[in-house]
């Protein structure tokens, strides 16, 4: 039986999960999307940047997003943005194809992460995730087009969003453009305190 197909990601109290300027998508403002995730222990061993960290139910749902994929798909822009970014050890340590228009030959780092090229679109790089994962799980790594693809396509079987208590502003919106219907609780109450 094959895994499912899923995503998760942080997102801004008002709906953004990226900057909108290419240049921006590790930026300050992406950082602080994030603060979240890199104090995590799991996290921090897995891009190697150094020893302790938290440990708790933060950790926890980094491990397990981390271990039940078994391959990754993700847009050109993401690709994009972390080509420069990410360590010669990416944190995937798994095959990732990425959607793009080119022709490229597979890219190989270490830790076993390799990036495949697809240029025929997302069922293919789907079919082609599901085969390298075998019996784990498809992540959509991102960003919010390649996200928003799988979702109206009726691709994608679960997701999970990190709510970061900030207001982006501006940027990418996750849900720009997606009319499905969700099978969860009736509502989700979020209460904020501010400081003083």
């Amino acid at each position: 039986m094959p895994g499912k197909v899923f995503f998760s990601v942080t997102m801004s109290l008002d709906g953004f999960i990226a900057p909108e300027d290419p240049n921006e998508l590790m930026g300050k403002k992406w950082v602080e999307l994030q603060k979240w995730v890199f104090p995590q222990r799991y996290f921090r061993e897995r891009l190697g940047l150094g020893g302790g960290g938290e440990e708790g139910p933060d950790n926890d749902l980094v491990r397990d997003t981390f271990e039940r994929t078994g391959a990754n798909v993700m847009g050109k822009r993401m690709f994009d943005a972390g080509e420069h970014a990410w360590p010669e050890n990416p944190p995937f340590r798994t095959p990732v194809f990425v959607l793009t228009k080119e022709k490229r030959d597979p890219w190989e780092r270490l830790g076993g992460t390799t990036f495949h090229f697809v240029n025929d679109g997302i069922e293919s790089a789907l079919d082609q995730a599901r085969q390298a994962a075998g019996d784990r799980d498809v992540r959509i790594s991102g960003g919010a087009d390649t996200i928003r693809q799988y979702l109206n396509a009726g691709l994608v079987d679960e997701f999970s969003i990190a709510l970061s208590p900030m207001l982006f502003g501006q940027g990418i919106r996750l849900f720009d453009g997606v009319d499905i219907p969700l099978e969860a609780q009736r509502v989700t109450h979020l209460n904020y305190r501010l400081p003083r």
